[in-house]
């Protein structure tokens, strides 16, 4: 018997059993397709995460007020026995010779009116060094200008969004946009950017940060951001800036400084972890199609004992009606397959169109 024969006559024993030869093709497509689906889930979630810290700058640390025990993961608030002064930021900023960029940030929210329309914005207070270490681009304008952080002029920046939403299709620059009391000058527009670690960027109006703690009566940064000269010099820097705040807060370590690598590292082991997770139960379906094309052979053997009789009669020997049993196996755990990875590279594609 030739391969050609042998591929023929299990195809047309296939053929003669359509219904169960798709419920077969469709159980291992669907356990090939849920293997693809879900750690390429996985996968983009670890590479949208990671990419998330890696677009706020290179080679950043970041200073956060109040002890805070982590392995790298992100805290937004906590307990805060001393505040991280905008002095502080400058003592960083002169004394850790690691550091290239310091910038402060101060946050809060203030309703935004022009002309007849208002809305809620979150307000971010800066320094012109806060655009480098986010690696931020203009739109038309300025940034925030150079100069002593605590004396700072009432200038602002406006996020993409907010251009549109408060101007309308007017040009803002040069216009006077109140927020809560006060009052701004617009000097620029941001580009584009989106969502970066749950804050989108283009809903921000940015204002130098002793306005900013002015507004909001705030005492205390929210975060002080640190560019580092280089890769190497991170754990050096982070030491310096602990040391360095540790001494001007009475011997107290009363900070939490963060590096990038250490949190995209947590990150990244925690979403592999996942992925794997997520590959193990996928894995879990397409063993159970493979079962299932067990035992629908086995009812195929059952069901087919006069064809073997017959194929016996007819002198085929006992390896080739093996060989017939084997390829049908074979055709459809290779057929479903390809169907499964079809549809599970469709089904990815679908799910970058949408999301």
């Amino acid at each position: 018997m030739t391969l050609r024969d042998l591929a023929g006559f299990s195809g047309g024993a296939l053929r003669g059993h359509r219904l169960r030869t798709g419920l077969s093709l469709l159980g291992v497509a669907i356990g090939v397709a849920s293997v693809i689906l879900l750690t390429s889930l996985g996968e983009g979630a670890r590479l949208y995460v990671t990419g998330e810290f890696a677009s706020l700058g290179s080679n950043l640390i970041i200073v956060i007020p109040g002890k805070i025990e982590t392995t790298g993961a992100m805290p937004l608030m906590g307990g805060v026995p001393r505040d991280l002064t905008l002095a502080d930021s400058e003592a960083i900023a002169r004394q850790v010779r690691q550091v290239r960029l310091v910038a402060p940030l101060a946050i809060g929210e203030a309703p935004a009116r022009f002309g007849s329309r208002q809305r809620d914005v979150m307000v971010a207070g800066t320094t012109t060094d806060f655009k480098e270490t986010r690696v931020l681009e203009m739109a038309s304008g300025r940034y925030l200008p150079p100069g002593d952080p605590s004396r700072g002029a009432r200038v602002c920046v406006l996020g993409y969004k907010l251009q549109g939403e408060l101007f309308g299709g007017a040009n803002p620059l040069g216009e006077w946009l109140r927020l809560g009391e006060e009052r701004f000058r617009v000097i620029g527009v941001m580009a584009p950017r989106g969502t970066s670690l749950g804050m989108d960027l283009d809903e921000v109006v940015h204002v130098p940060v002793n306005r900013s703690m002015k507004m909001f009566n705030n005492t205390s940064l929210f975060r002080v951001l640190a560019e580092v000269n280089s890769f190497e010099e991170i754990e050096a820097a982070k030491e310096a800036t602990i040391a360095l705040l540790k001494e001007r807060h009475e011997g107290v370590e009363d900070v939490t400084v963060l590096t990038q690598d250490s949190v995209m590292s947590t990150f990244s082991n925690l979403l592999a972890a996942l992925t794997a997770a997520l590959g193990g139960i996928a894995a879990i379906s397409l063993s159970v199609a493979g079962v299932g094309i067990m035992n629908v052979m086995l009812v195929s053997v059952s069901e087919r004992i006069s064809e073997i009789g017959l194929l016996k009669a007819l002198g085929a020997s006992r390896r080739q009606i093996l060989s017939v049993f084997l390829a049908e196996a074979s055709i459809l755990s290779m057929t479903g397959g390809l169907l499964g990875l079809a549809l599970g590279f469709a089904g990815g594609r679908l799910i970058v169109y949408l999301w």
